[in-house]
């Protein structure tokens, strides 16, 4: 939520130039909130999209190639949304070309590339942002409110959904890490245990089964399913000394979780968020996808 509505709704002086990155599901919904008119809109100004395809326009927004989004004085912003595997590419090229960058979770599919992404942009001055929409959530605020102060047992998160391209979203526990980061946000750093991955390529099924703890040492699992007929859906169970959750209950619809986001990235570019923040999220950021990377390695032995 904005800390401080009044600094929003202010005239803004100054306009950040945007360009947005792939326009699948989550880049047509960022050109959306940047042309409503929205308190945290005010400060950008949609400049163009890029895409691999050919589109031209898109509701009176014009394409504009890679080398002139990156080359642009007005440009001084990307919203990177294309697929997971191209995000590091697109993040080095607009910090180094002086731009600040919004990238879609997770923001790489290496956490050596995370690190020296992030000292890029802080040796440039710039804003990396890494979105997390999934903290934005209804059920998230629900869960939050409901595990605060309760002593853990053991825990489960599981989660199904339909088949998805490795080749264009990464390994499971980044292209899933929006769960991992549920569990590390509501139970602190956790520790790997172990992690097995069952695969059916002919099937296009995939499980991946992950055992963690709490630094407590409570158990803690997260399975992520996915195959043909599967629909997205999160079953969760967690047991405390004082009673147990068992699933969310249908807490309402989320509405605007990307312009919430882009609300917080806002906020960044105007030096809204204390040191401490930025450095409490960083560090949130960097132990999930450590933790994933580690899921991986765990899962993928050197043959």
């Amino acid at each position: 939520p904005l800390k401080e509505e009044t600094k929003m709704n202010a005239e803004p002086e100054k306009k950040f130039g945007v360009v947005v990155v792939g326009v699948g599901r989550a880049g047509s919904v960022r050109i959306r909130d940047l042309r409503n008119p929205q308190p945290s809109s005010a400060f950008l100004n949609l400049i163009g999209f890029v895409s691999r395809r050919d589109l031209g326009s898109i509701d009176e927004v014009q394409q504009i190639s890679l080398e002139d989004a990156l080359s642009s004085q007005e440009v001084e912003v990307a919203y990177i949304c294309s697929e997971s595997t191209s995000h590091e590419d697109y993040i080095r090229k607009f910090l180094n070309a002086g731009k600040h960058v919004l990238v879609e979770y997770p923001m790489t599919l290496s956490l050596a590339a995370a690190q020296e992404l992030w000292e890029l942009a802080e040796q440039k001055g710039k804003v990396l942002h890494e979105e997390h929409i999934e903290l934005l959530m209804e059920e998230f605020a629900f869960l939050k409110k409901e595990v605060v102060g309760k002593e853990l047992l053991k825990g489960s998160l599981l989660f199904t959904a339909g088949p998805l391209e490795k080749e264009r979203f990464g390994f499971p526990a980044f292209s899933g890490i929006s769960r991992l980061t549920w569990l590390v946000s509501l139970f602190g750093e956790l520790s790997l245990v172990s992690a097995t991955l069952e695969e059916r390529k002919e099937d296009q099924y995939m499980k991946m089964t992950v055992h963690l703890e709490t630094e407590n040492k409570c158990p803690l699992s997260w399975i992520e399913e996915k195959g043909p007929g599967l629909k997205r859906n999160r079953y969760l169970s967690f047991h405390f000394k004082s009673g147990s959750l068992e699933n969310v209950p249908n807490v309402g619809v989320n509405k605007n979780i990307f312009l919430k986001d882009q609300n917080i990235f806002v906020q960044k570019l105007l030096g809204q968020f204390s040191e401490k923040e930025l450095a409490a999220e960083k560090k949130r950021i960097l132990h999930c996808l450590s933790l994933a990377e580690e899921i991986q390695k765990y899962c993928l032995p050197k043959k």
